[in-house]
């Protein structure tokens, strides 16, 4: 039997109403003592008892009437305009508003390279020695659009008044143990663990363990390329339709293939974080980010890099690059968008139809009761790490190799409209409403993008520097077009860290607000203490 409890939250950031679900055998004193931490905005201790079990659950409830409006705006009817960001902000909050936001950014920011490389596709088709111009347009792009969404981003959490926020002295994690002992910092007492003790499992244990991963992707990266060896001679010996649709099985098989070891590695990767024993949350996600980035890179590019610049093929690296694209957006779009959907309907079926057995629905709201019933049945948001992910990705698949397979940039805009649309729709039917999530940026994301906008500077420059063009120019010394490409590198990383000291993060009209904002609560400070 579910015990459930309805706390009016009025004036906080969140709904007015928020869904509490007990264990059973809860008592009142546990009871009253948990409503006393939610009042005063304690959620370290809200959080101990949901790690305990005491409680199941808590979430604010949906407000039917703003949920309406804000679908509407926001996915129920196709339109070309922006996203109603400062709704999505005031619903949800800044943390899914800037993500929200970047997505928006970064699709139009593909923009550009996809009308580009539509053309250049199509005239130039078979002819991959001539993409040096538009690995060079890589270069810039890839630089240029991060540094301006550090202005974007900023513009955005000025309007917002989160761009000013202080960091939140960060407590205790639920899941951390230790001793108990001291601490100097707050005066209570609290769990204490060693930290030689956690370099020790990370160093022991967790890195071995990504490092054994790695391994094994490189391994079956090894199995791929024996398949697709095996699909090009039985081609090569009877050259039909089928034989040539049998080329594109190693690969889709490859794709799919990534993706359950991405999927089954994530869950590994967050097990071992658990078990490193992070006192905060911040240094919890910082290792579980760095352990899933550096697994998921190599899983998702490390044959393209293989067929680049190992094999040379850039006509196998074109096919590869377009499976593996195409493939991983179609999984993704069914695995985030029509499987929870289909969930969600098969778990709500049974109490509409309740529902509606003792009223006529039509256009009118659910009884709160049942609403309550209905909501805490839905799926929890867990977050933006998924989302940010997979846009991380399609980020690397467009700035390191778009330059061979140009339609790349299309098919990441194509995925981007239907992930707006497709997160929305989830967000607003299939998931409960998740709490309110401050944020002045999208933090450690900028700087995985940042990186692997410069890994593109290196991978880009080593593509031109194999190009018959440049080679062309350097007949008769390999060791000569090496230092030059290198030479070339180095000064476009350069530039690159030129451009993010030349270009602000914080546009010159809000600083200027903010030191301004900043003189006024000073000289308020010194007029109220001379009164």
């Amino acid at each position: 039997m579910k015990l459930m409890l309805l706390l009016d939250s009025s004036g906080s950031r969140f709904s007015p109403l928020v869904v509490l679900e007990l264990a059973s055998d809860t008592k009142e004193e546990a009871i009253a003592w948990l409503l006393s931490r939610i009042r005063d905005k304690q959620q370290n201790g809200v959080r101990r008892l949901q790690s305990k079990g005491i409680l199941v659950q808590i979430f604010p409830l949906h407000e039917q009437e703003e949920l309406k409006r804000l679908s509407f705006s926001w996915y129920k009817k196709v339109k070309l305009s922006f996203q109603p960001l400062d709704n999505i902000r005031h619903y949800y909050g800044e943390g899914l508003a800037l993500y929200f936001g970047f997505l928006e950014y970064f699709t139009f920011a593909l923009v550009p390279m996809a009308l580009i490389g539509v053309p250049y596709y199509v005239f130039d088709w078979e002819d991959y020695d001539k993409y040096v111009v538009f690995a060079v347009f890589n270069l810039v792009w890839c630089t240029v659009i991060l540094e301006l969404w550090k202005r974007c981003s900023a513009s955005l959490a000025y309007q917002w008044g989160t761009l000013s926020r202080k960091k939140a002295f960060e407590e205790p994690r639920p899941g951390f143990h230790g001793v108990l002992g001291f601490n100097p910092v707050t005066g209570r007492e609290e769990p204490l663990y060693p930290n030689a003790k956690r370099q020790l499992r990370i160093y022991l244990v967790s890195l071995p363990f990504v490092l054994l991963c790695l391994y094994l992707s490189l391994y079956v990266m090894m199995i791929y390329f024996q398949m697709e060896g095996w699909a090009l001679s039985i081609h090569d010996e009877d050259p039909t339709f089928w034989t040539g649709i049998l080329l594109f099985i190693p690969s889709i098989i490859y794709a799919v293939v990534i993706e359950i070891m991405n999927l089954i590695y994530r869950y590994a990767a967050e097990f071992l974080t658990e078990w490193e024993n992070h006192r905060l949350e911040s240094s919890y996600q910082n290792h579980l980010v760095l352990k899933v980035l550096v697994f998921n890179f190599f899983n998702c590019f490390a044959s393209l890099f293989y067929i680049a610049f190992v094999m040379q093929d850039m006509v196998l690296l074109r096919q590869s690059l377009a499976t593996l694209l195409i493939t991983s957006q179609i999984l993704n779009q069914f695995m985030e968008a029509f499987l929870p959907y289909w969930l969600q309907r098969r778990r709500n079926k049974k109490l509409i139809r309740k529902v509606q057995k003792r009223q006529t629905l039509g256009d009118k709201e659910l009884p709160l009761a049942e609403q309550v019933r209905l909501e805490a049945d839905m799926s929890t948001y867990l977050g933006t790490f998924d989302d940010y992910l997979e846009l991380f990705l399609l980020f690397g698949y467009v700035s390191l190799f778009s330059c061979v397979y140009p339609l790349a940039a299309v098919l990441v805009v194509l995925n981007n409209i239907t992930e707006v649309y497709s997160d929305a729709f989830k967000l607003c039917r299939v998931f409960k409403r998740p709490f309110s999530d401050p944020a002045a940026n999208i933090g450690v994301w900028q700087l995985a993008f940042e990186a692997m906008s410069v890994i593109a500077v290196v991978t880009n420059c080593a593509l031109i520097g194999m190009s018959p063009q440049v080679k062309a120019y350097f007949p008769e010394s390999e060791t000569q077009l090496i230092l030059w490409t290198v030479a070339i590198e180095h000064g476009l990383l350069a530039f690159k860290f030129i451009l993010t000291v030349v270009i602000p993060d914080v546009p010159k009209h809000i600083q200027i607000k903010l030191a301004r904002l900043e003189f006024e609560s000073l000289e308020a400070l010194k007029k109220k203490v001379k009164t």
